[in-house]
């Protein structure tokens, strides 16, 4: 009897119904690879924009009429239960996490991965749920804050977007860092966001965040809520705009601003970095948790059964932090 898995596909660009689950056999792991059994896997609004084919014209890296690869999820923690004969870095029995990359396919019962890929060993402290989502908001959060924004002690800092998964991640990192954090969330979640480490939470539905001469060092737009042109006036004489949602419309102020005046308007493709440092990136994360600096918040957690139902709830916008499938 051949061994099968779980797994979700995606026939076509579209909403969450079109979300269709599939039977698959179980793959032999290759020479580098190692088979995991799936204990938790995030869903994220990146996934919820793959599903759609957004923005356009990431379609030819997609696949231009349906998903190339046509498997939802990328972030994940489960068990090690086999490897090939070439791996040296994870054994049987070892609890790790990562992500599936442009491979997709982590929202499932199993998946084969390459040893030298974004994988690394799962720290006891962290839960597989928790473990699951650090490849997507934290990551994301201390990439652009550390390495792209290079957020100093006593930066002043606003993050938009305060209360979902990377803003909540942000805000931490942001404040364990030393910087000065504004953070904008609706009401209903602003103690979430000042419990996070903002000491000022602005309600994005009554105020105006990005007043002229503010004077913040980095702003951080989680969500893509903002442009450049709108977050320059805040911005301090050396200011950086950082926003991981790249559009067309944002293209030109990214290509302009590094020619044109002090003001940055700054992007960076997370997943495009190398292994290695991704890697490197997480171990430095790993720390901050293990030390209780840093914390990945959790909002709903499915069976994975219901994955058209979290992402159609990652979809209404309101979320809390991160949402899972297990």
């Amino acid at each position: 009897m051949t061994a099968t898995r779980s797994a979700w596909h995606i026939p076509r660009y579209g909403r969450p119904d079109v979300l269709t689950p599939v039977t698959l056999p179980l793959a032999e792991p290759g020479p580098s690879e190692v088979l995991i059994r799936i204990e938790a896997s995030a869903v994220t609004r990146a996934d919820g924009m793959m599903r759609k084919g957004e923005p356009l014209f990431a379609r030819p890296f997609l696949g231009l009429r349906r998903p190339r690869n046509g498997l939802s999820g990328t972030g994940l923690s489960g068990e090690v239960i086999a490897i090939g004969d070439k791996v040296s870095r994870f054994a049987p029995g070892d609890m790790v996490f990562g992500e599936a990359g442009m491979r997709f396919g982590a929202n499932a019962s199993h998946i084969c991965l390459d040893e030298s890929g974004v994988l690394m060993l799962k720290p006891d402290s962290l839960s597989h749920e928790d473990a699951a989502v650090l490849c997507d908001g934290v990551l994301t959060s201390w990439h652009y804050l550390c390495n792209l924004g290079r957020v100093r002690s006593g930066d002043r800092v606003l993050i938009l977007g305060g209360a979902g998964s990377l803003g909540s991640a942000a805000v931490q990192i942001a404040a364990d860092m030393g910087a000065e954090v504004t953070a904008t969330s609706s009401a209903r979640n602003a103690d979430l966001v000042a419990s996070l480490g903002a000491t000022c939470v602005i309600d994005y539905a009554t105020k105006e965040a990005l007043l002229r001469g503010a004077g913040y060092d980095v702003i951080f737009d989680t969500v893509g809520v903002t442009s450049f042109s709108a977050a320059k006036p805040a911005l301090a004489e050396a200011g950086r705009y950082l926003c991981p949602v790249l559009t067309l419309r944002r293209l030109p102020a990214v290509l302009l601003s590094s020619l044109i005046g002090r003001k940055r308007a700054m992007f960076a493709a997370v997943g495009l970095e190398k292994p290695h440092r991704l890697r490197a990136m997480l171990a430095e994360i790993i720390i901050l948790i293990d030390q209780g600096r840093l914390a990945p918040v959790m909002d709903r957690i499915y069976p994975l059964a219901d994955l058209k139902e979290a992402h159609a709830y990652v979809e209404t916008g309101h979320k809390r932090g991160n949402v899972v499938v297990v």
